[in-house]
């Protein structure tokens, strides 16, 4: 058994505590908004698009700098390694070539502020921090160690020694690779971090990434645990020349205090709280390697699809994770409540999706996806009980996470001018943004007032709709009298996915001042049989199908659509009411990763999860506020 199985097995079974630790480390089987920009002030030579084109990236991904990565998984992969293979390049990984199946537009390596390349001093058997008493017990290795290990680096508190300049030099090296690898127009590198809070086993991490080439030492979990002291640092920094943003991740293992109705010392939420949070907040992780963030079965219980790959246990131990609170959606209709309340909406958050991935490698696809230490990219294949190990199909299997639960890495689509920083960051902060579960789907989302229902038939609508409208992200002008707000939705299949199930909107809104939520199927595509329809007894619109064979893993395009697109009206729509309007998009069924790898190696399925999956996308909402009494 090598080193890094040990501390995986060893670890994994008799620590609970280090849960946090395990789970989400696949590796590859391989007016204007702050820091917006124009087209016209890209760099010389980049090509711009007047009405933006989609961009695929990831904003949370792990290199061997970050403690769990090189302890846990014995991640060597370097952020050099990983901006590399996101951009398309063929790299040595676990002794033999592999290459990503399309290359990434932009990415942020976000390895972990607390204690940044620290451990990596382990490498030097001789250094001070080998010899030291942390360094022994890393170097020992076994579960008694890693709980001593994990509960001092999770406590908050420094390490001591030379820990400080290590973690500084290290920073100033991941700055100086960020601007290497940066190409405006062809790819591009944010200089990023993780933030690394987990008050009583909650997780509360943000991802903090910036706009620009220069960045200050990071601000730490280690200097607090409380979000409201980083959004103060990032509004410090904003006076110093350091424009800035962070994003939450992983609210579906928060326990609900990621979408609180009070701040993290229990107090309620009041204007100044919100208004901070939503200056430097404009996004929320929707999906990734550990879940979904979306919603949950238990909040939204008429939803036939939230049941989509959840994970809703804290992330230090199998303990359950409180739902209310935890999942974006209900955020968004909190933040309806809290506007209504104080003026402003704390949780006005645009959809973001990323992979958190700790074997530095960003892979989203089933096919490349090889589970919690798979090698599957490029050929090389686990083998026997290795295999099942890893897969967490070995009878009589007692790890406390089952990695076969994980899913693959999620992306953020962007519509910008430019792949550039300054254009992307501008669409982070105008929310023109979307998460998708690791397919390259295109979503667009414009809502407005004098939109015709044949408006998506014309050459050039989607240069008319920003015009005549306002992108996801935005917010509707006032209501007109006798009116109802229409919708321009778009949505085209990823070449190397599966074609378009449907196209759904939802709804989230208040009523008597409680928020309340509805789902609207707007357009989908034929079934084997041919065309389908919404069933007027139950509402809900047929399936589609399934084309999956479960022996081999293959499937056809034979259902669905390639292209989906409507103009939608709400027929609910009360002038008086608070709204806020999201598209969710699914493909058809297509084999989970899960599926895939135990057809290849030769295992029977998996029963934890379903054999099959409906790949999304998620757009950044539409806003619709009524004008406020006085």
């Amino acid at each position: 058994m090598t080193k890094r199985t040990r501390w995986l097995a060893g670890a994994a079974i008799a620590a609970p505590l280090a849960y946090h630790l395990l789970i989400g480390f696949g590796t590859a089987s391989a007016s204007q908004p702050v820091g917006a920009a124009s087209a016209a002030a890209q760099p010389a030579g980049v090509q711009t698009f007047p009405d933006k084109q989609a961009f695929f990236g990831d904003l949370h991904l792990h290199t061997t700098n970050s403690f769990d990565a090189y302890v846990l998984m014995g991640t060597r992969t370097t952020p050099e390694d990983a901006y590399r293979f996101a951009r398309g390049d063929t790299i040595q990984y676990l002794g033999q070539p592999i290459k990503r199946s399309f290359p990434l537009d932009f990415e942020a390596v976000t390895d972990h502020s607390e204690n940044l390349g620290v451990f990596n001093q382990l490498d030097d058997p001789n250094s001070a921090f080998s010899l030291s008493d942390i360094g022994k017990l890393a170097r020992e290795g076994g579960a008694a160690n890693f709980i001593k290990i994990a509960l001092l680096i999770t406590s908050g508190k420094p390490l001591g020694g030379n820990a400080d300049q290590v973690a500084a030099s290290t920073w100033a090296r991941e700055i100086e690779t960020a601007n290497k690898f940066n190409e405006p127009g062809k790819f591009t590198a944010f200089i990023a971090y993780e933030w690394t809070s987990m008050p009583g086993g909650a997780n509360l991490h943000r991802n903090v990434i910036f706009k620009g080439d220069k960045a200050p030492a990071p601000f730490t979990a280690i200097d607090s645990k409380d979000p409201k002291d980083l959004w103060t640092w990032l509004s410090k920094i904003r006076g110093q020349g350091y424009e800035a943003l962070a994003i939450p991740h992983n609210g579906n293992a928060s326990n609900g205090l990621m979408y609180d109705w009070t701040s993290l010392d229990g107090k309620p939420i009041d204007e100044a709280w919100a208004q901070l949070r939503a200056t430097n907040e404009p996004l929320s992780e929707v999906s990734q390697n550990k879940g979904t963030s979306e919603t949950h079965p238990a909040l939204s219980a008429n939803d036939e699809f939230a049941n989509y790959e959840i994970f809703d246990k804290l992330l230090l131990g199998n303990t359950p994770s409180k739902p209310a609170g935890s999942y974006w959606r209900d955020a968004l209709g909190r933040g309806l409540v809290l506007q209504q309340k104080l003026g402003v909406n704390p949780y006005k958050d645009g959809a973001e999706g990323s992979s958190d991935l700790h074997g530095g490698l960003q892979v989203s696809t089933a096919q490349e996806y090889g589970g919690i230490a798979g090698a599957n990219l490029g050929g090389g294949k686990l083998k026997g009980d290795t295999a099942k190990e890893q897969l967490g199909l070995a009878p009589g299997h007692t790890v406390g996470l089952n990695p076969v639960i994980l899913s693959p890495g999620a992306l953020t689509g962007v519509w910008a001018e430019a792949n550039t920083r300054d254009a992307l960051y501008a669409a982070f902060r105008r929310k023109e943004t979307y998460a998708t579960s690791g397919s390259r789907l295109k979503v667009r989302f414009f809502g407005g007032w004098d939109f015709s229902r044949s408006f998506v038939a014309k050459p050039n609508w989607v240069h008319d709709a920003y015009k005549l409208g306002v992108p996801m992200g935005g917010d509707l002008p006032q209501a007109r009298a006798g009116k109802a707000p229409n919708f321009v939705i778009e949505a085209v299949k990823d070449p190397l996915s599966g074609n378009l199930d449907r196209v759904q909107v939802v709804k989230v809104f208040l009523d008597g001042g409680k928020q309340q939520e509805r789902i609207f199927d707007v357009a989908w595509g034929n079934a084997a049989g041919g065309a389908r329809k919404i069933d007027a007894r139950t509402g809900k619109l047929a399936p589609v199908g399934n084309t999956v064979d479960l022996k081999t893993g293959k499937w056809d395009n034979s259902i669905g659509a390639a292209r989906l697109a409507t103009v939608w009206t709400d027929p609910t729509f009360k002038a008086d009411q608070a709204a806020v309007y999201y598209v969710r998009v699914l493909e058809i069924p297509t084999p989970r990763w899960s599926t895939l790898r135990a057809i290849e190696f030769g295992l029977p399925l998996p029963k934890e999860v379903a054999p099959t999956i409906q790949q999304r996308a998620w757009s950044s909402p539409i806003w619709y506020t009524p004008i406020r009494s006085r």
